[in-house]
Formats: C-alpha cells, structure tokens, sequence
C-alpha cells in the first residue's frame, strides 16, 4: 500500500493544478485520480462511488467554470477527505487517496474572491450531482 501511495504523490501536482470544473456538454478529457469527480476534470453524469468521490463532486459542484474555487469550497474538501482518511471503517487505499487528495487541496490555488451568486448559479448548470450531500 505504502509503494502506491508513493507512486500517487506526484498526483499531487495535477490536484494542486487550477483546474475549471466541466460540465457535462464539456468535450475535454477528465484526468481522474479516483473515481468520476477526483482530479481535473469530472464524469458529471455519473454517480460518485463512493465518499470520497461523493467529497470531490462537492468540490466540484462549487468551482465556477472557468475559474478557481474558493478558499472555503478548497477547505471542506480538505477537511472531508481528512475525515474519510481517518475513518477505520474505510479500506486502507481509500483512506490513502483520500489523505492524498486532503493534502492536494490544502495546497490547491482558490480564487481571491468567493464567486458571485451569478457564477455560482452558472457553474451549477448541467452538473449532475451538484446537490450531491452525505
């Protein structure tokens, strides 16, 4: 487990990276880490597999398109996959990309202004799960 976890650091890189959330009508490949919404890029018409992609379609769901998330939307994800890393009822490479992508987000750029009620509103558009909640 320690050798995969060490092979997905330099994803690190790619979580740090400012990446726009896609829409569904987005043609770009998704460069996916874990899951449909972990990494670049999502899958927005399918479901998350499990909490910590369920954590990432979140963060997703809260990126204007175009544009970087704020600083509060960077810290739940940071603070979700923490917990799910921490959970001992989770499987252990579960819990290792979940710290891999809580480390990526306390290091992700986030925008210098929350979004706007109309970015918000048009980043939501076509997302599937943008309501998506524990």
């Amino acid at each position: 487990m320690n050798y995969k976890l060490a092979l997905s650091l330099p994803l690190l890189v790619f979580l740090a990276w400012p990446v726009s959330a896609q829409t569904a009508g987005h043609t770009a490949r998704a460069v996916l880490i874990h899951g449909n919404y972990c990494g670049p890029g999502n899958n927005a018409t399918a479901a998350p597999v499990d909490a910590l992609d369920a954590a990432c379609a979140r963060h997703d769901a809260c990126t204007p398109d175009g544009g970087l998330a704020t600083k509060a939307c960077n810290l739940r994800l940071q603070k979700e996959a923490d917990a799910i890393s921490r959970d001992p009822q989770q499987p252990d490479e579960l819990r290792a990309m979940a710290g891999l992508v809580s480390a990526g987000a306390s290091i992700m750029m986030s925008a210098r202004e929350p979004a706007t009620e109309t970015e918000v509103a048009r980043s939501q558009g076509g997302k599937a799960w943008a309501a998506y909640t524990r």
